[in-house]
């Protein structure tokens, strides 16, 4: 209950001191444009999650990579849509974050591909590699 009045007097107070900045109509248009904003990233949010299953098919991210993604997505845009600029701010912010998360793993690997044989064998020094040859006719 502590945090909701926290969030509450801290979008208040900002909503506020920047609407008294730039005025009824440019604030009433912000708020407009940005629920747009949110309904249309929502509208389209299929595109990002058939390009982050594509990326976690691949192996670019880990299933926590993907369901970070997806979830700061949907929620940024459900952000944009409510009023207030702190609402608008941390849903912009989080949709950035999502952008650049996209960004990075597109052009940087998690995982190595089958040409890139960097693969890590642990060695253990207590097992003796041995192949068994047997010596029976029904074999030859």
């Amino acid at each position: 209950m502590i945090y909701f009045l926290i969030y509450l007097f801290l979008e208040v107070t900002l909503t506020i001191e920047i609407a008294s900045r730039i005025g009824g109509l440019a604030t009433f248009l912000e708020i407009v444009g940005s629920a747009f904003l949110g309904i249309f990233i929502l509208m389209n949010f299929r595109h990002a999650l058939a390009e982050n299953l594509d990326a976690l098919r691949t192996r670019q991210i880990d299933m926590q990579g993907f369901s970070s993604r997806n979830i700061s997505g949907l929620i940024g845009a459900v952000l944009l849509i409510l009023p207030g600029f702190l609402c608008d701010i941390i849903g912009v912010l989080m949709q950035f974050s999502l952008l650049v998360t996209l960004l990075i793993n597109r052009f940087t690997r998690k995982y190595p591909t089958e040409n890139n044989h960097t693969y890590t064998t642990r060695k253990d020094d207590h097992v003796i590699d041995a192949e068994i040859i047997d010596d029976t006719p029904a074999l030859r």
